[in-house]
Protein backbone atom coordinates (compact mmCIF):
# COMPACT_ATOMS: atom_id res chain seq x y z
CA UNK A 1 0.00 0.00 0.00
CA UNK A 2 1.49 3.61 -1.34
CA UNK A 3 1.60 6.37 1.77
CA UNK A 4 -0.66 8.87 1.35
CA UNK A 5 1.81 11.54 0.09
CA UNK A 6 2.98 8.88 -3.15
CA UNK A 7 -1.30 8.78 -3.44
CA UNK A 8 -1.84 12.46 -3.46
CA UNK A 9 1.52 13.31 -5.77
CA UNK A 10 -0.04 10.85 -8.53
CA UNK A 11 -3.30 12.28 -8.22
CA UNK A 12 -1.85 15.41 -8.82
CA UNK A 13 0.85 14.66 -11.64
CA UNK A 14 -2.00 12.79 -13.65
CA UNK A 15 -4.40 15.40 -13.26
CA UNK A 16 -1.95 18.33 -14.59
CA UNK A 17 -1.21 15.81 -17.00
CA UNK A 18 -4.97 15.52 -18.41
CA UNK A 19 -6.30 18.74 -17.86
CA UNK A 20 -3.42 20.19 -20.31
CA UNK A 21 -6.22 19.12 -22.95
CA UNK A 22 -8.72 22.29 -21.44
CA UNK A 23 -6.62 25.29 -23.14
CA UNK A 24 -4.50 23.21 -25.79
CA UNK A 25 -6.66 25.22 -28.39
CA UNK A 26 -6.69 28.35 -27.12
CA UNK A 27 -2.68 28.09 -26.53
CA UNK A 28 -3.02 27.89 -30.36
CA UNK A 29 -5.49 30.33 -31.33
CA UNK A 30 -4.27 32.77 -33.52
CA UNK A 31 -2.21 30.00 -35.69
CA UNK A 32 -5.78 27.79 -36.07
CA UNK A 33 -7.32 30.70 -37.09
CA UNK A 34 -4.89 31.92 -40.30
CA UNK A 35 -4.56 27.42 -40.71
CA UNK A 36 -7.97 27.09 -41.15
CA UNK A 37 -9.46 30.36 -42.04
CA UNK A 38 -11.65 31.04 -38.68
CA UNK A 39 -13.49 34.23 -37.75
CA UNK A 40 -11.63 36.31 -35.19
CA UNK A 41 -15.09 35.30 -32.74
CA UNK A 42 -13.45 31.63 -33.26
CA UNK A 43 -12.01 32.19 -29.69
CA UNK A 44 -15.03 32.15 -27.44
CA UNK A 45 -17.04 29.47 -29.60
CA UNK A 46 -14.07 27.12 -29.36
CA UNK A 47 -13.47 27.68 -25.54
CA UNK A 48 -17.18 27.53 -25.03
CA UNK A 49 -17.26 24.21 -27.12
CA UNK A 50 -15.07 22.37 -24.39
CA UNK A 51 -17.11 23.94 -21.40
CA UNK A 52 -20.26 22.78 -23.16
CA UNK A 53 -18.50 19.39 -23.64
CA UNK A 54 -17.99 19.47 -20.06
CA UNK A 55 -21.18 20.06 -19.09
CA UNK A 56 -22.49 17.43 -21.58
CA UNK A 57 -20.05 14.80 -20.04
CA UNK A 58 -20.95 16.28 -16.15
CA UNK A 59 -24.76 16.02 -16.42
CA UNK A 60 -24.94 12.31 -17.94
CA UNK A 61 -22.02 11.12 -15.58
CA UNK A 62 -24.16 12.61 -12.52
CA UNK A 63 -27.20 11.03 -13.82
CA UNK A 64 -25.70 7.39 -14.52
CA UNK A 65 -23.22 7.64 -11.42
CA UNK A 66 -20.43 7.02 -13.18
CA UNK A 67 -17.99 7.84 -10.94
CA UNK A 68 -19.69 5.88 -8.24
CA UNK A 69 -20.97 2.83 -9.69
CA UNK A 70 -17.72 1.73 -11.66
CA UNK A 71 -14.09 2.16 -9.89
CA UNK A 72 -13.45 6.09 -10.40
CA UNK A 73 -9.42 5.04 -11.40
CA UNK A 74 -11.12 3.33 -14.54
CA UNK A 75 -13.10 5.92 -15.42
CA UNK A 76 -9.76 8.59 -15.63
CA UNK A 77 -8.05 6.14 -17.55
CA UNK A 78 -10.49 5.64 -20.69
CA UNK A 79 -11.30 9.74 -20.29
CA UNK A 80 -8.31 10.27 -20.37
CA UNK A 81 -7.11 8.05 -23.46
CA UNK A 82 -10.54 9.43 -25.41
CA UNK A 83 -10.02 13.39 -24.71
CA UNK A 84 -6.47 13.12 -25.83
CA UNK A 85 -7.56 11.10 -28.88
CA UNK A 86 -10.24 13.96 -30.06
CA UNK A 87 -7.76 16.50 -29.03
CA UNK A 88 -5.46 15.30 -31.70
CA UNK A 89 -8.48 15.76 -34.16
CA UNK A 90 -7.51 19.20 -34.28
CA UNK A 91 -4.49 18.40 -36.56
CA UNK A 92 -7.12 17.64 -39.14
CA UNK A 93 -6.27 19.09 -42.65
CA UNK A 94 -9.48 19.73 -43.66
CA UNK A 95 -10.87 20.96 -40.46
CA UNK A 96 -13.52 23.83 -40.71
CA UNK A 97 -14.93 25.80 -37.40
CA UNK A 98 -17.47 22.97 -37.40
CA UNK A 99 -14.89 20.27 -36.90
CA UNK A 100 -13.40 21.85 -34.77
CA UNK A 101 -16.23 22.24 -32.51
CA UNK A 102 -16.47 18.98 -32.56
CA UNK A 103 -13.24 18.31 -31.27
CA UNK A 104 -13.30 20.37 -28.69
CA UNK A 105 -16.88 19.53 -27.57
CA UNK A 106 -15.60 15.60 -27.22
CA UNK A 107 -12.44 16.79 -25.59
CA UNK A 108 -14.61 18.55 -22.98
CA UNK A 109 -16.75 15.93 -22.69
CA UNK A 110 -13.49 13.36 -21.54
CA UNK A 111 -12.74 15.71 -19.40
CA UNK A 112 -15.66 15.62 -17.39
CA UNK A 113 -14.10 11.77 -16.57
CA UNK A 114 -10.91 13.86 -15.39
CA UNK A 115 -11.58 16.69 -13.23
CA UNK A 116 -14.24 16.52 -10.84
CA UNK A 117 -13.56 12.42 -11.15
CA UNK A 118 -10.01 13.22 -9.77
CA UNK A 119 -11.57 15.32 -6.91
CA UNK A 120 -13.50 12.14 -6.17
CA UNK A 121 -10.35 9.89 -5.91
CA UNK A 122 -8.58 12.25 -3.68
CA UNK A 123 -11.77 12.56 -1.35
CA UNK A 124 -12.19 8.65 -1.26
CA UNK A 125 -8.54 8.51 0.43
CA UNK A 126 -8.59 11.92 2.46
CA UNK A 127 -11.29 11.91 4.67
CA UNK A 128 -9.44 14.64 6.53
CA UNK A 129 -7.49 17.38 5.31
CA UNK A 130 -9.60 17.36 1.72
CA UNK A 131 -9.45 21.47 1.60
CA UNK A 132 -5.32 21.14 1.28
CA UNK A 133 -5.68 17.72 -0.69
CA UNK A 134 -7.85 19.86 -3.34
CA UNK A 135 -5.80 22.60 -3.02
CA UNK A 136 -3.05 20.44 -4.77
CA UNK A 137 -5.57 18.87 -7.24
CA UNK A 138 -6.80 22.07 -8.92
CA UNK A 139 -3.27 23.44 -8.59
CA UNK A 140 -2.48 21.06 -10.89
CA UNK A 141 -5.32 21.86 -12.82
CA UNK A 142 -4.28 25.25 -12.98
CA UNK A 143 -0.81 24.62 -14.02
CA UNK A 144 -2.26 22.04 -16.09
CA UNK A 145 -4.29 25.00 -17.99
CA UNK A 146 -1.23 27.18 -18.10
CA UNK A 147 1.06 24.66 -19.46
CA UNK A 148 -0.19 24.80 -23.05
CA UNK A 149 0.89 28.41 -23.59
CA UNK A 150 4.58 27.38 -22.05
CA UNK A 151 4.59 24.88 -24.54
CA UNK A 152 3.58 27.52 -27.71
CA UNK A 153 6.10 29.95 -26.66
CA UNK A 154 8.91 27.42 -26.64
CA UNK A 155 7.96 25.51 -29.93
CA UNK A 156 8.45 28.93 -31.43
CA UNK A 157 10.79 26.82 -34.18
CA UNK A 158 8.26 24.12 -34.47
CA UNK A 159 4.48 23.61 -36.39
CA UNK A 160 1.46 24.61 -33.82
CA UNK A 161 -0.07 20.96 -33.93
CA UNK A 162 3.19 20.01 -31.65
CA UNK A 163 1.44 21.89 -29.11
CA UNK A 164 -1.21 19.48 -29.88
CA UNK A 165 0.56 16.54 -30.06
CA UNK A 166 2.56 17.15 -26.57
CA UNK A 167 -0.54 17.96 -25.02
CA UNK A 168 -2.31 14.36 -26.05
CA UNK A 169 0.60 12.45 -24.96
CA UNK A 170 0.57 14.17 -21.40
CA UNK A 171 -3.15 12.98 -21.25
CA UNK A 172 -2.11 9.34 -21.81
CA UNK A 173 0.64 9.40 -19.35
CA UNK A 174 -1.49 10.58 -16.94
CA UNK A 175 -4.23 8.30 -17.24
CA UNK A 176 -2.08 5.55 -17.49
CA UNK A 177 0.20 6.23 -14.74
CA UNK A 178 -3.58 6.54 -12.14
CA UNK A 179 -4.86 3.75 -13.93
CA UNK A 180 -1.48 1.41 -12.35
CA UNK A 181 -1.09 2.89 -9.53
CA UNK A 182 -4.15 4.81 -7.14
CA UNK A 183 -6.39 1.78 -6.57
CA UNK A 184 -9.66 2.74 -5.04
CA UNK A 185 -9.51 4.48 -1.95
CA UNK A 186 -10.78 3.37 1.58
CA UNK A 187 -13.39 5.78 1.95
CA UNK A 188 -15.28 5.00 -1.20
CA UNK A 189 -18.94 3.84 -1.08
CA UNK A 190 -19.85 2.14 -4.23
CA UNK A 191 -23.46 3.32 -5.54
CA UNK A 192 -25.10 -0.16 -5.94
CA UNK A 193 -27.57 1.42 -9.07
CA UNK A 194 -28.62 4.58 -11.02
CA UNK A 195 -30.94 6.35 -8.70
CA UNK A 196 -31.52 9.77 -11.28
CA UNK A 197 -33.03 11.93 -8.52
CA UNK A 198 -30.35 11.39 -5.86
CA UNK A 199 -27.59 13.89 -6.90
CA UNK A 200 -30.44 16.50 -7.58
CA UNK A 201 -31.70 15.80 -4.00
CA UNK A 202 -28.55 16.58 -2.23
CA UNK A 203 -29.16 20.45 -3.09
CA UNK A 204 -31.95 20.51 -0.13
CA UNK A 205 -29.12 20.68 2.08
CA UNK A 206 -28.77 24.13 2.86
CA UNK A 207 -24.90 23.65 3.61
CA UNK A 208 -24.20 21.83 0.72
CA UNK A 209 -26.37 24.38 -1.52
CA UNK A 210 -24.58 27.27 -0.32
CA UNK A 211 -21.18 25.91 -1.14
CA UNK A 212 -22.54 25.36 -4.07
CA UNK A 213 -23.97 28.68 -4.74
CA UNK A 214 -20.23 30.59 -3.79
CA UNK A 215 -19.23 28.06 -6.22
CA UNK A 216 -20.75 29.11 -8.76
CA UNK A 217 -20.03 33.07 -8.81
CA UNK A 218 -16.81 31.59 -8.65
CA UNK A 219 -16.91 30.07 -12.08
CA UNK A 220 -18.67 32.79 -13.80
CA UNK A 221 -15.61 34.71 -13.56
CA UNK A 222 -13.00 32.09 -13.84
CA UNK A 223 -12.87 30.96 -16.93
CA UNK A 224 -14.24 33.68 -18.68
CA UNK A 225 -10.96 35.36 -17.64
CA UNK A 226 -8.56 32.56 -18.37
CA UNK A 227 -9.80 32.53 -22.02
CA UNK A 228 -9.06 36.62 -22.56
CA UNK A 229 -6.05 36.33 -20.68
CA UNK A 230 -4.13 36.93 -24.07
CA UNK A 231 -6.41 39.00 -25.48
CA UNK A 232 -6.36 41.43 -22.34
CA UNK A 233 -1.98 41.45 -22.99
CA UNK A 234 -2.54 41.47 -26.39
CA UNK A 235 -4.42 44.77 -26.17
CA UNK A 236 -2.59 46.18 -23.70
CA UNK A 237 0.46 45.72 -26.46
CA UNK A 238 -1.61 47.51 -28.63
CA UNK A 239 -2.07 50.64 -26.21
CA UNK A 240 1.46 50.79 -25.63
CA UNK A 241 3.38 49.27 -28.87
CA UNK A 242 6.27 49.88 -27.34
CA UNK A 243 6.36 47.32 -24.90
CA UNK A 244 5.86 44.34 -27.18
CA UNK A 245 5.29 41.85 -24.25
CA UNK A 246 5.32 38.37 -24.88
CA UNK A 247 1.87 36.91 -24.70
CA UNK A 248 2.16 33.27 -24.52
CA UNK A 249 4.74 33.18 -21.45
CA UNK A 250 3.09 36.04 -19.82
CA UNK A 251 -0.41 33.73 -19.95
CA UNK A 252 1.40 31.39 -18.79
CA UNK A 253 2.44 33.05 -15.78
CA UNK A 254 -0.68 34.77 -14.61
CA UNK A 255 -3.10 31.31 -14.96
CA UNK A 256 0.03 29.13 -13.42
CA UNK A 257 0.98 31.07 -10.59
CA UNK A 258 -2.86 30.40 -9.81
CA UNK A 259 -1.43 26.59 -8.97
CA UNK A 260 0.59 28.33 -5.93
CA UNK A 261 -2.65 30.49 -4.56
CA UNK A 262 -4.18 27.15 -4.58
CA UNK A 263 -2.02 25.43 -1.93
CA UNK A 264 -1.81 28.52 -0.47
CA UNK A 265 -5.73 29.26 0.21
CA UNK A 266 -5.73 25.10 1.44
CA UNK A 267 -3.38 25.25 4.02
CA UNK A 268 -5.04 28.75 4.72
CA UNK A 269 -8.64 27.16 5.29
CA UNK A 270 -7.47 24.91 7.52
CA UNK A 271 -5.66 27.51 10.24
CA UNK A 272 -8.44 29.91 9.60
CA UNK A 273 -12.00 28.48 7.92
CA UNK A 274 -12.51 27.28 4.64
CA UNK A 275 -15.74 29.29 4.05
CA UNK A 276 -13.64 32.64 5.40
CA UNK A 277 -10.46 32.20 3.18
CA UNK A 278 -13.06 31.39 0.28
CA UNK A 279 -15.12 34.34 0.61
CA UNK A 280 -11.89 36.66 0.99
CA UNK A 281 -10.57 35.04 -1.87
CA UNK A 282 -14.02 35.70 -3.95
CA UNK A 283 -13.97 39.61 -2.92
CA UNK A 284 -10.82 40.38 -3.75
CA UNK A 285 -10.98 38.36 -7.44
CA UNK A 286 -14.26 40.36 -7.46
CA UNK A 287 -12.26 44.22 -6.85
CA UNK A 288 -9.89 43.19 -9.37
CA UNK A 289 -12.48 43.20 -11.61
CA UNK A 290 -14.15 46.48 -11.11
CA UNK A 291 -10.56 47.84 -10.63
CA UNK A 292 -9.37 47.03 -14.35
CA UNK A 293 -10.09 49.93 -16.01
CA UNK A 294 -8.12 52.45 -13.95
CA UNK A 295 -5.71 49.81 -13.55
CA UNK A 296 -5.27 49.77 -17.36
CA UNK A 297 -4.97 53.14 -18.22
CA UNK A 298 -3.47 54.73 -14.79
CA UNK A 299 -0.48 52.61 -13.53
CA UNK A 300 2.98 51.69 -14.94
CA UNK A 301 3.22 48.51 -17.41
CA UNK A 302 5.01 46.72 -14.96
CA UNK A 303 2.30 47.13 -12.02
CA UNK A 304 0.11 46.43 -14.81
CA UNK A 305 1.29 42.88 -14.92
CA UNK A 306 1.60 42.45 -11.20
CA UNK A 307 -2.24 43.45 -10.95
CA UNK A 308 -2.52 40.39 -13.71
CA UNK A 309 -0.68 38.07 -11.25
CA UNK A 310 -2.73 39.27 -8.53
CA UNK A 311 -5.83 38.70 -10.11
CA UNK A 312 -4.02 35.14 -11.30
CA UNK A 313 -3.73 33.99 -7.80
CA UNK A 314 -6.91 35.35 -6.11
CA UNK A 315 -9.83 34.34 -9.13
CA UNK A 316 -8.64 30.80 -8.38
CA UNK A 317 -7.70 30.36 -4.92
CA UNK A 318 -11.42 29.73 -3.30
CA UNK A 319 -11.98 26.96 -6.04
CA UNK A 320 -10.18 23.77 -3.86
CA UNK A 321 -12.05 25.27 -0.79
CA UNK A 322 -15.78 25.14 -2.37
CA UNK A 323 -14.85 21.91 -3.97
CA UNK A 324 -14.01 20.94 -0.17
CA UNK A 325 -16.88 22.37 1.31
CA UNK A 326 -19.12 20.93 -1.42
CA UNK A 327 -17.81 17.45 -0.97
CA UNK A 328 -17.76 17.33 3.01
CA UNK A 329 -22.20 17.99 2.63
CA UNK A 330 -22.38 15.16 0.17
CA UNK A 331 -23.27 11.89 1.30
CA UNK A 332 -20.28 9.81 0.40
CA UNK A 333 -22.47 6.79 -1.63
CA UNK A 334 -23.11 9.94 -4.11
CA UNK A 335 -20.01 12.21 -3.37
CA UNK A 336 -18.93 11.56 -7.58
CA UNK A 337 -22.25 12.27 -8.59
CA UNK A 338 -22.67 15.80 -6.26
CA UNK A 339 -19.43 16.84 -7.66
CA UNK A 340 -19.70 16.31 -10.92
CA UNK A 341 -23.13 17.85 -11.12
CA UNK A 342 -21.90 21.28 -9.46
CA UNK A 343 -18.87 20.77 -11.68
CA UNK A 344 -21.94 20.69 -14.61
CA UNK A 345 -23.79 23.49 -13.34
CA UNK A 346 -20.64 25.54 -12.56
CA UNK A 347 -19.53 25.49 -16.18
CA UNK A 348 -22.71 25.85 -17.50
CA UNK A 349 -22.57 29.45 -16.52
CA UNK A 350 -18.99 29.68 -17.33
CA UNK A 351 -20.14 29.29 -21.01
CA UNK A 352 -22.38 32.08 -20.36
CA UNK A 353 -19.65 34.54 -18.97
CA UNK A 354 -17.81 33.63 -21.86
CA UNK A 355 -19.80 34.28 -24.81
CA UNK A 356 -21.10 37.61 -22.87
CA UNK A 357 -17.45 38.68 -23.11
CA UNK A 358 -17.56 37.29 -26.67
CA UNK A 359 -20.44 39.32 -28.01
CA UNK A 360 -19.09 42.56 -25.77
CA UNK A 361 -15.58 41.95 -27.53
CA UNK A 362 -17.24 42.57 -30.74
CA UNK A 363 -19.09 46.14 -29.69
CA UNK A 364 -16.87 47.53 -27.03
CA UNK A 365 -13.49 48.49 -25.62
CA UNK A 366 -12.13 45.39 -23.36
CA UNK A 367 -11.39 47.66 -20.59
CA UNK A 368 -15.03 48.50 -19.32
CA UNK A 369 -16.59 45.44 -20.87
CA UNK A 370 -14.48 42.79 -18.49
CA UNK A 371 -16.04 44.54 -15.67
CA UNK A 372 -19.02 42.42 -16.12
CA UNK A 373 -17.01 39.69 -15.00
CA UNK A 374 -17.63 41.19 -11.29
CA UNK A 375 -21.46 39.65 -11.14
CA UNK A 376 -20.29 36.49 -10.44
CA UNK A 377 -18.25 36.97 -7.24
CA UNK A 378 -20.81 39.68 -6.06
CA UNK A 379 -23.64 37.12 -6.62
CA UNK A 380 -21.41 34.14 -5.14
CA UNK A 381 -20.62 36.66 -1.88
CA UNK A 382 -24.32 37.38 -1.58
CA UNK A 383 -25.80 33.49 -1.86
CA UNK A 384 -22.66 32.23 0.88
CA UNK A 385 -23.13 35.38 3.08
CA UNK A 386 -26.76 34.50 3.73
CA UNK A 387 -26.30 30.76 4.50
CA UNK A 388 -23.11 31.24 5.71
CA UNK A 389 -23.05 30.08 9.60
CA UNK A 390 -24.55 27.23 7.78
CA UNK A 391 -21.31 26.08 5.67
CA UNK A 392 -19.58 23.69 7.89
Amino acid sequence: MKSPKAILFIIVFAQFCCTSLWFAGNAVMDEMILAFQLPDSALGHLTSAVQLGFISGTLLFALMAIADRYSPSKVFFFSALFGGLFNLGMMWEDNGLGSLLAFRFFTGFFLAGIYPVGMKIAADYFEKGLGVSLGYLVGALVLGTAFPHLLKEFAVDLAWNSVIIGTSALALLGGLLLFVMVPDGPYRKAAQQVNLKSAFQVFKDKPFKAAAFGYFGHMWELYAFWAFVPYIITQFNDYFPDLGFPVSLLSCIIIGVGGLSCLMAGYLGRRFSEKKVALTALALSGLCCLAFPFVFYNVHPVNFLLFLVFWGMVVIADSPLFSSLVARNAPAEIRGSALTLVNCLGYTISIVSIQLLNSLSEQYTLVYFITVLAIGPIGGLIGSQFKARELR
